[in-house]
């Protein structure tokens, strides 16, 4: 559309830079607004017809989604691992909203997915138990750190017991690393309950979700790793098929090929040459694709998935690539429960993959 208005943004935490194309590419505005909902909404409703707008995921893009989704026609919140041509040549604010008006107005931009509101809680609760979870491994593994770095042994959980640490300080014959463990220890002490009550909170609000039910009727996804999915996917129908699914989840194996075609008796045909693997997708979702690779590895011992994942190994599999296609059924079973509102078959997982 002639009239259309294309906005690319680099936000800053004090300032944004704004550049504004017409439908020709031409630059009808560049200017610096506040970080602030109203200087922002301002600027927008300053500009007439359709206008769509673009900036970068990061820090503040899921507030900034909210504020501006209501005045725009189309807002595109951009992964900025796809945008390589913000790397080509100089790097500075005004360079990089002007690159941005510029994809989006040629529509080369890959957008972020922004969830509802239904599941935005949940969110919060999830991030909020994941980081008190790596603080407390971070601080036990400084705990184990200051004895192995004197050569002290500390197999087991023994170490972080709270009747036997005075035991395990007196080991320590330098005042100053004795005092560290302690400071360790007590910062232990602070994690672990809040850890704990973070994670029932969680636990709480997500039985509010009908879906996480129905994904506790999986094996091996319980009421962690279900939290964990809802809060994540937020809704199953943003993918269309279960390869679109174990691509987000990082589990879609990446292919290699070139010089496909060949000219044969004056005909192009296609070569028949094996088509070279390089492994599983590197930009994808990493927290469900720990949730669903864990389950897999789980999941070995325990019917109905120990005989499917022994039947693959028979038929000639590696066991790496059999924990793999375990995984892919799971989340595939995820998708599909999800989607259609139906309590996990497990007579349904030895079909094909």
């Amino acid at each position: 559309m002639k009239c259309d208005k294309y906005i690319g943004m680099d936000v800053h935490q004090a300032m944004t830079v704004v550049v504004v194309l017409d439908a020709d590419g031409k630059m009808i505005l560049e200017t610096m607004v506040a970080t602030e909902a109203a200087a922002v909404i301002r600027m927008v409703q300053s500009l007439s017809g359709p206008v769509r707008v673009t900036f970068e995921e990061g820090t503040q893009a899921a507030w900034l989604y909210e504020v501006v989704r209501h005045f725009v026609t189309e807002v595109i919140v951009c992964d900025p691992r796809r945008n390589k041509l913000l790397e080509d040549g100089s790097k500075a604010d005004k360079v990089d909203a002007r690159k941005l008006a510029e994809l989006l107005r040629a529509g080369l931009l890959r957008s972020v997915y922004h969830g509802h509101e239904a599941t935005r809680r949940l969110k919060e609760f999830v991030r909020g138990y994941e980081t008190l979870s790596i603080d407390t491994q971070r601080t036990m593994a400084r705990i184990k750190a200051i004895y192995r770095g004197r050569g002290i042994p500390t197999a087991g959980r023994g170490v972080y017991q709270f009747q036997q640490r005075e035991r395990w300080v007196e080991l320590l014959t330098e005042p100053g690393a004795r005092q560290r463990a302690r400071w360790m220890y007590e910062q232990l002490d602070q994690l672990q309950p809040l850890r704990r009550k973070v994670k029932q909170a969680m636990l709480a609000e997500s039985r509010e979700h009908q879906a996480v039910s129905l994904l506790r009727t999986i094996p091996q996804l319980g009421p962690i790793r279900s939290a964990l999915i809802v809060a994540t996917v937020d809704t199953p129908h943003r993918f269309r098929t279960k390869r679109q699914f174990w691509s987000y989840v990082g589990l879609a194996v990446v292919t290699h090929m070139s010089s496909e075609y060949e000219m044969n008796a004056g005909r192009v045909v296609r070569r028949r040459k094996p088509i070279a693997t390089r492994g599983l997708n590197q930009n994808c979702n990493r927290r469900l694709k720990e949730v669903f690779v864990s389950a897999a590895t789980g999941a070995s011992r325990q019917e109905p998935y120990k005989t499917f994942l022994e039947r693959l190994k028979h038929n000639g599999m590696r066991t790496e690539m059999a924990r793999l296609t375990l995984a892919r059924k799971i989340a595939a079973a995820a998708l599909i429960v999800w989607k259609k509102g139906v309590a996990f078959d497990p007579k349904k997982l030895n079909c094909t993959t």
